[in-house]
Protein backbone atom coordinates (compact mmCIF):
# COMPACT_ATOMS: atom_id res chain seq x y z
CA UNK A 1 0.00 0.00 0.00
CA UNK A 2 3.21 3.00 0.31
CA UNK A 3 2.37 6.26 1.00
CA UNK A 4 -1.16 5.88 0.68
CA UNK A 5 -2.72 6.47 4.47
CA UNK A 6 -5.94 6.46 4.51
CA UNK A 7 -5.57 9.90 5.78
CA UNK A 8 -6.33 11.69 2.73
CA UNK A 9 -9.87 12.43 3.50
CA UNK A 10 -9.06 15.62 4.09
CA UNK A 11 -7.96 15.99 0.28
CA UNK A 12 -8.07 12.23 -0.81
CA UNK A 13 -6.92 8.87 0.79
CA UNK A 14 -4.35 6.20 2.67
CA UNK A 15 -1.85 3.05 1.14
CA UNK A 16 -0.12 10.77 0.79
CA UNK A 17 -0.43 7.22 1.68
CA UNK A 18 -0.94 3.12 0.43
CA UNK A 19 -1.56 5.66 2.86
CA UNK A 20 -1.41 14.50 4.29
CA UNK A 21 -2.03 13.15 7.50
CA UNK A 22 -4.94 13.34 10.09
CA UNK A 23 -2.85 12.33 12.42
CA UNK A 24 -1.66 14.94 15.19
CA UNK A 25 1.83 15.94 15.55
CA UNK A 26 2.14 13.37 18.94
CA UNK A 27 0.30 10.39 17.32
CA UNK A 28 3.29 10.96 14.97
CA UNK A 29 5.89 10.65 16.79
CA UNK A 30 4.35 8.26 19.10
CA UNK A 31 4.25 5.64 15.92
CA UNK A 32 7.42 6.76 15.19
CA UNK A 33 8.81 5.82 18.97
CA UNK A 34 6.75 2.56 18.57
CA UNK A 35 8.00 1.41 14.97
CA UNK A 36 11.73 2.42 14.50
CA UNK A 37 12.75 -1.18 13.20
CA UNK A 38 11.50 -4.01 11.51
CA UNK A 39 9.78 -6.77 14.54
CA UNK A 40 11.05 -10.29 14.89
CA UNK A 41 9.91 -12.16 11.58
CA UNK A 42 7.33 -14.18 13.36
CA UNK A 43 5.37 -11.33 14.36
CA UNK A 44 4.67 -10.91 10.64
CA UNK A 45 3.12 -13.97 9.86
CA UNK A 46 -0.09 -15.83 10.31
CA UNK A 47 -1.15 -19.67 9.89
CA UNK A 48 -1.32 -20.20 6.13
CA UNK A 49 -5.15 -21.37 6.05
CA UNK A 50 -6.21 -18.13 8.36
CA UNK A 51 -4.30 -15.40 5.38
CA UNK A 52 -5.35 -17.48 2.54
CA UNK A 53 -9.48 -16.56 4.37
CA UNK A 54 -8.18 -13.01 4.85
CA UNK A 55 -6.47 -12.59 1.09
CA UNK A 56 -9.87 -14.06 0.33
CA UNK A 57 -12.15 -11.45 2.24
CA UNK A 58 -10.33 -8.70 -0.18
CA UNK A 59 -13.19 -8.84 -2.70
CA UNK A 60 -16.09 -10.68 -3.15
CA UNK A 61 -16.65 -14.16 -3.67
CA UNK A 62 -17.41 -13.56 -7.18
CA UNK A 63 -14.10 -12.98 -7.60
CA UNK A 64 -11.62 -13.72 -4.76
CA UNK A 65 -13.23 -17.69 -5.30
CA UNK A 66 -11.56 -18.35 -8.20
CA UNK A 67 -8.40 -16.06 -7.80
CA UNK A 68 -4.95 -17.16 -6.90
CA UNK A 69 -3.74 -16.39 -3.51
CA UNK A 70 0.02 -15.95 -2.24
CA UNK A 71 0.48 -15.92 1.28
CA UNK A 72 4.17 -14.64 3.40
CA UNK A 73 6.34 -17.23 4.56
CA UNK A 74 9.54 -17.12 6.28
CA UNK A 75 11.34 -16.79 3.14
CA UNK A 76 8.67 -14.85 1.23
CA UNK A 77 5.30 -14.85 -0.87
CA UNK A 78 4.55 -17.85 -2.27
CA UNK A 79 1.37 -18.78 -4.34
CA UNK A 80 -0.85 -21.01 -1.38
CA UNK A 81 -3.52 -20.92 -4.39
CA UNK A 82 -4.02 -21.25 -7.84
CA UNK A 83 -6.31 -19.34 -9.47
CA UNK A 84 -8.92 -19.17 -12.92
CA UNK A 85 -9.27 -15.65 -13.37
CA UNK A 86 -6.22 -13.98 -13.19
CA UNK A 87 -7.28 -11.96 -10.11
CA UNK A 88 -4.10 -12.02 -7.17
CA UNK A 89 -5.00 -11.71 -3.72
CA UNK A 90 -2.48 -11.32 -0.93
CA UNK A 91 -2.31 -9.63 2.33
CA UNK A 92 0.03 -6.92 2.73
CA UNK A 93 2.06 -6.29 5.35
CA UNK A 94 3.52 -2.40 6.49
CA UNK A 95 6.20 -2.39 3.61
CA UNK A 96 3.81 -2.06 1.30
CA UNK A 97 3.56 1.81 2.74
CA UNK A 98 6.21 4.68 1.86
CA UNK A 99 9.70 3.83 3.45
CA UNK A 100 9.70 7.26 5.20
CA UNK A 101 5.90 6.36 7.18
CA UNK A 102 6.01 6.43 10.57
CA UNK A 103 4.32 2.76 10.45
CA UNK A 104 6.37 0.93 7.90
CA UNK A 105 7.91 -1.63 10.46
CA UNK A 106 4.05 -1.91 11.82
CA UNK A 107 3.77 -5.77 12.55
CA UNK A 108 -0.41 -5.66 13.15
CA UNK A 109 -1.22 -4.43 9.57
CA UNK A 110 -2.83 -6.60 7.65
CA UNK A 111 -4.24 -5.11 3.72
CA UNK A 112 -5.76 -7.94 2.03
CA UNK A 113 -5.77 -6.69 -1.27
CA UNK A 114 -7.23 -8.83 -4.48
CA UNK A 115 -5.66 -7.40 -8.30
CA UNK A 116 -6.87 -7.62 -10.93
CA UNK A 117 -4.37 -9.41 -14.06
CA UNK A 118 -3.21 -6.01 -15.06
CA UNK A 119 -2.39 -4.67 -11.85
CA UNK A 120 -0.80 -8.54 -10.73
CA UNK A 121 1.53 -8.34 -13.45
CA UNK A 122 2.78 -5.19 -13.00
CA UNK A 123 2.16 -2.87 -10.01
CA UNK A 124 2.18 -5.84 -7.46
CA UNK A 125 5.58 -6.46 -8.61
CA UNK A 126 6.85 -3.36 -6.52
CA UNK A 127 5.76 -4.68 -3.50
CA UNK A 128 6.91 -8.25 -3.84
CA UNK A 129 10.31 -6.89 -4.85
CA UNK A 130 10.04 -4.86 -1.52
CA UNK A 131 9.26 -7.68 0.47
CA UNK A 132 12.40 -9.44 -1.04
CA UNK A 133 14.08 -6.42 0.11
CA UNK A 134 12.51 -6.78 3.70
CA UNK A 135 13.46 -10.62 4.45
CA UNK A 136 17.13 -9.76 3.28
CA UNK A 137 17.11 -7.51 6.27
CA UNK A 138 17.62 -4.00 4.14
CA UNK A 139 17.86 -0.89 5.75
CA UNK A 140 14.33 1.58 4.64
CA UNK A 141 17.01 3.35 3.07
CA UNK A 142 17.99 0.70 1.36
CA UNK A 143 14.71 0.03 0.24
CA UNK A 144 13.91 3.40 -1.39
CA UNK A 145 16.94 3.26 -3.44
CA UNK A 146 16.83 -0.47 -4.82
CA UNK A 147 13.16 0.31 -5.79
CA UNK A 148 14.21 3.61 -7.27
CA UNK A 149 17.20 2.03 -9.01
CA UNK A 150 14.96 -0.68 -10.42
CA UNK A 151 12.28 1.72 -11.59
CA UNK A 152 14.45 3.71 -13.13
CA UNK A 153 16.63 0.67 -14.98
CA UNK A 154 13.23 -0.41 -16.11
CA UNK A 155 13.78 -3.81 -14.18
CA UNK A 156 9.91 -3.40 -12.89
CA UNK A 157 7.16 -4.01 -15.40
CA UNK A 158 5.59 -0.93 -16.60
CA UNK A 159 2.09 -0.39 -15.00
CA UNK A 160 -0.44 -1.59 -17.41
CA UNK A 161 -3.67 0.19 -18.37
CA UNK A 162 -6.70 -0.57 -16.68
CA UNK A 163 -4.59 -2.02 -13.47
CA UNK A 164 -7.06 -1.73 -10.33
CA UNK A 165 -7.64 -4.06 -7.01
CA UNK A 166 -9.95 -4.36 -4.57
CA UNK A 167 -9.36 -3.61 -0.89
CA UNK A 168 -13.40 -4.14 0.49
CA UNK A 169 -12.40 -6.50 3.68
CA UNK A 170 -13.93 -6.15 6.99
CA UNK A 171 -11.36 -7.76 8.81
CA UNK A 172 -8.19 -5.33 7.05
CA UNK A 173 -5.83 -3.46 9.30
CA UNK A 174 -4.55 -0.68 7.60
CA UNK A 175 -2.37 0.92 10.13
CA UNK A 176 -3.08 2.25 13.92
CA UNK A 177 -5.02 5.52 12.84
CA UNK A 178 -6.78 4.56 10.17
CA UNK A 179 -7.75 0.15 11.22
CA UNK A 180 -10.72 -0.57 9.09
CA UNK A 181 -11.43 2.20 6.89
CA UNK A 182 -13.58 1.74 4.42
CA UNK A 183 -13.86 -0.98 1.80
CA UNK A 184 -13.05 0.70 -1.78
CA UNK A 185 -11.50 -0.36 -5.04
CA UNK A 186 -7.88 1.47 -6.03
CA UNK A 187 -6.99 2.58 -9.98
CA UNK A 188 -3.36 2.73 -10.80
CA UNK A 189 -2.70 5.45 -12.95
CA UNK A 190 1.25 6.08 -13.93
CA UNK A 191 2.08 9.90 -13.15
CA UNK A 192 0.45 12.53 -11.69
CA UNK A 193 -3.29 11.89 -12.98
CA UNK A 194 -5.29 13.65 -10.72
CA UNK A 195 -6.51 16.24 -12.56
CA UNK A 196 -7.64 14.02 -15.74
CA UNK A 197 -9.82 11.56 -12.89
CA UNK A 198 -11.48 14.54 -11.77
CA UNK A 199 -10.76 13.41 -8.91
CA UNK A 200 -10.98 15.29 -5.09
CA UNK A 201 -13.13 17.47 -6.50
CA UNK A 202 -16.20 18.92 -5.16
CA UNK A 203 -18.91 16.25 -5.13
CA UNK A 204 -16.52 13.67 -7.22
CA UNK A 205 -16.71 10.43 -5.89
CA UNK A 206 -12.79 10.04 -6.76
CA UNK A 207 -10.49 10.45 -4.49
CA UNK A 208 -6.50 10.78 -5.39
CA UNK A 209 -3.09 10.20 -3.47
CA UNK A 210 0.26 10.68 -5.33
CA UNK A 211 2.74 7.89 -4.82
CA UNK A 212 5.62 9.08 -6.07
CA UNK A 213 8.02 6.38 -4.69
CA UNK A 214 6.06 3.94 -6.88
CA UNK A 215 5.26 6.56 -9.25
CA UNK A 216 1.62 6.17 -9.46
CA UNK A 217 -1.48 7.78 -9.04
CA UNK A 218 -4.06 5.93 -6.87
CA UNK A 219 -7.35 6.90 -7.56
CA UNK A 220 -9.95 5.20 -4.57
CA UNK A 221 -13.86 5.08 -4.77
CA UNK A 222 -15.59 3.44 -1.62
CA UNK A 223 -17.80 0.86 -1.44
CA UNK A 224 -21.04 0.88 -0.12
CA UNK A 225 -20.63 -2.88 1.76
CA UNK A 226 -18.13 -4.96 2.32
CA UNK A 227 -16.85 -7.61 0.33
CA UNK A 228 -19.05 -10.40 2.52
CA UNK A 229 -22.26 -8.23 1.67
CA UNK A 230 -22.58 -6.59 4.74
CA UNK A 231 -23.04 -2.36 4.92
CA UNK A 232 -20.30 -0.05 5.23
CA UNK A 233 -20.21 2.72 8.08
CA UNK A 234 -20.82 5.99 6.08
CA UNK A 235 -18.33 8.08 5.03
CA UNK A 236 -17.89 11.08 7.39
CA UNK A 237 -16.63 14.66 6.14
Amino acid sequence: MRKIRIKLIASAFLLHAAFSCLNGYAQGQAAKASYPAMAPLGQYLMPESEEITLAHSAAPASISGDAAVMVLRPDGYATAVRGKNGFVCIVERAWGKATDDSEFWNQKMRAPHCFNPQAARTFLQIYLMKTKLVLAGKSKAEIFKATTSALDRKELPPLEPGAMAYMMSKQQYLGDHDMSWHPHVMFFAAGDATKSWGADLSDSPVMAANDPEERVTILFVLADKWSDGTMAPMMMH
